[in-house]
């Protein structure tokens, strides 16, 4: 039985084999948003059950495809569906598409979601923005054996979401004329959709918007050295004083109609990153 860095390897060999190499941008899309990955030029497609030691996913709307093209000349690897903990993968076999992005080289990673909204100025269909997040899964992908090629053992999470990207997604927004919201994730275990009682809790931690994914990718690519930014599609807005049921179909739905501003604002912060 192989251990998981020797899986990574042979994966990226793998991928590096049918790609090339100096792709230094990754594309992480979630819920919803498997559309995205679908706006780049020259596409090039794989699913992730060709790809050895691959997860699977389990997930409605997560295509499980890898496609490889280009956004305004940068080459990008995306990845049209994530892993989660609820599906019962462990956080390595979570951040396991980031360990092989950390192999091919890549130095970018924009990470996608589909979240709820905390934030009482949010509406549904808006693009936040994220800032920095809280991790209440009680998981992390660094526990266990340390991999010998993936960075500190003790990573420093000050800056997870690199603040020049940031900065250069809110000036990108601004010129497409997309309002971009801005705040704190909550990642939580799921699946079960939160309480009342634990929206209220949530939004006096700090959280502007909660979803199910996102910290442990982050987590592992802050450990290998990548700048890292992530946006939110806000579905559906919490009121824990007028509870109303979230319907997963209608959170699929919303996500969607996202897509294509979130792919576009992609696009340029890709440009952008690659000088034109």
């Amino acid at each position: 039985m192989c251990d998981m860095q020797t899986k990574v390897d042979r994966a990226a060999e793998f991928l590096e084999a049918r790609f090339g190499s100096g792709i230094r941008l990754g594309v992480l899309s979630g819920t919803g948003l498997g559309a995205v990955p679908d706006t780049l030029e020259d596409r090039r497609t794989l699913s992730y059950e060709e790809i050895p030691h691959f997860p699977r996913t389990t997930v409605q709307s997560h295509a499980g495809r890898l496609v490889v093209g280009r956004w305004q000349g940068a080459a990008v690897m995306a990845l049209q569906g994530r892993f989660h903990l609820y599906e019962g993968y462990s956080p390595g076999q979570v951040a396991f598409p980031v360990r092989v992005m950390q192999a091919l080289g890549i130095e970018v990673l924009m990470l996608l979601n589909a979240a709820g909204g905390l934030n009482d100025r949010f509406r549904p269909g808006d693009v936040m923005l994220i800032g920095d997040h809280i991790n209440l899964t009680g998981r992390n992908p660094l526990v266990g054996p340390e991999g010998e090629l993936w960075g500190d053992r003790f990573p420093d999470m000050a800056f997870a979401y690199d603040r020049e990207l940031r900065a250069l997604a809110r000036r990108r927004a601004a010129g497409l004329g997309i309002t971009l919201q801005e705040g704190v994730y909550a990642g939580l275990l799921g699946p079960s959709l939160e309480t009342p009682a634990e929206v209220r809790f949530l939004k006096r931690a700090g959280a502007d918007a909660v979803g199910f994914s996102t910290v442990q990718e982050t987590i592992a690519a802050v450990q290998a050295g990548m700048r890292v930014v992530g946006l939110s599609a806000i579905t559906n807005v919490h009121d824990p004083d007028h509870p109303a049921a979230a319907k997963v179909g209608a959170i699929i739905e919303t996500a969607d109609r996202t897509a294509p501003q979130m792919a576009l604002l992609c696009e340029k912060l890709a440009g952008a990153l690659h000088g034109t």
